[in-house]
This record gives structure tokens, sequence and C-alpha cells, in this order.
């Protein structure tokens, strides 16, 4: 396709992609995470990470948080479809909302002996990961922050003996008093 009166053609313009949490509000009932998580394989849509649990146990609801990446345009149609499921009450897109308050936690077990062992020690101190288990040729740390600090506690883990990680998904919550 060629702009009027050019030989041109038309170029596409692309939007970039951004990350979002959204933070759901839903019945703690059988199948309502299947039907969420299918609203996103049903249309494409990546999910990054994905935490749920109950919540408030007396109205029985329970709070997914979803963390996703797409074009602005994407980003808002997953906001409304997943406000138009059943089970849902409430959708909020923690990024666009701002300043959330956003942590994981993962398990960390590295395998060392010698130099890379306190390496990993000093390294897990200053990062303020617990040891909750040890044995004489491993640790395993557990770390609890933002995914960037997540992320680089295990880049400077790695050359020293990284074996294998667990993490839990981002959970996050507003800032303020009022309730989702």
């Amino acid at each position: 396709m060629t702009q009027p009166g050019s030989a041109y053609p038309l170029e596409k313009k692309e939007q970039r992609s951004e990350t979002h949490t959204m933070s759901v509000l839903v019945d703690n009932e059988p199948g309502v995470l299947a039907r969420v998580i299918g609203l996103f394989s049903g249309r494409g849509y990546n999910i990054e990470s994905l935490t749920v649990s109950e919540t408030e146990h007396e109205a029985h609801l329970s709070r997914i948080t979803i963390v996703t990446s797409g074009p602005p345009m994407v980003i808002e149609q997953i906001q409304h479809q997943l406000e138009r499921l059943v089970p849902v009450h409430s959708v909020i897109d923690l990024t666009v909302k701002g300043n959330a308050i956003e942590r994981e936690l993962a398990l960390v077990k590295v395998a060392g002996t010698g130099e890379k062992r306190v390496e990993a020690l000093r390294l897990a101190e200053a990062f303020r990961a617990k040891i909750i288990d040890t044995s004489l040729e491993h640790f395993v740390f557990e770390i609890t922050g933002k995914q960037s600090k997540i992320e680089q506690f295990l880049a400077l883990m790695q050359p020293l003996g990284l074996v294998e990680v667990s993490r839990t998904g981002l959970a996050a919550i507003s800032r303020g008093p009022e309730r989702m």
C-alpha cells in the first residue's frame, strides 16, 4: 500500500510493548482462575507472572495479580475483557494507577565451596537474603523484594554456583487508604 501521490509504502506504526501489573478481585470458586487464564490464552496474550490467593475469607473473594505486556491498546483490551467476566468484581491496572507496592519471594539454591561459598554468603548478607537450608556443599536462600532486586541477586549468584530457583510471582497492592 502506498501513500497518496507517493511511490513509497505507508509506514506501519509499531506501538512499543509495556509491562503492566493488574489486580483482579474475583469470587473464590472453582473454575474462576481457568476462565481468567482462558481469556489470555484464547487471545494470545502473555502472562509474565501470576499469583492468586484468597484475600477475604468471609466474603469468599480472591485477588489475582497478573503481570502482562503489550502495546497500550492491548493492555486496555485486556482490562476491559477482564471486567466483563462474570466472577470478576473489579480490575485495577496498578501500573496506570501508579505508586504500587510490589514484592516477590524467591528460593535460591547455590552450590559451592571455598571462596565461592564465602562470596555467596557475603552477597546474601548484602541483599538481606536469609539462609533457610545449608549443608557443606550448598545453601538455599530466601530473598524478598522488587523483581529487579531478585534479578540482580540471581545474576550475581550465577557464577558462584546457582543451581535452582523457585519464584512466587509478583504480589502487589496500591498505596493509600482506598480499597480495591
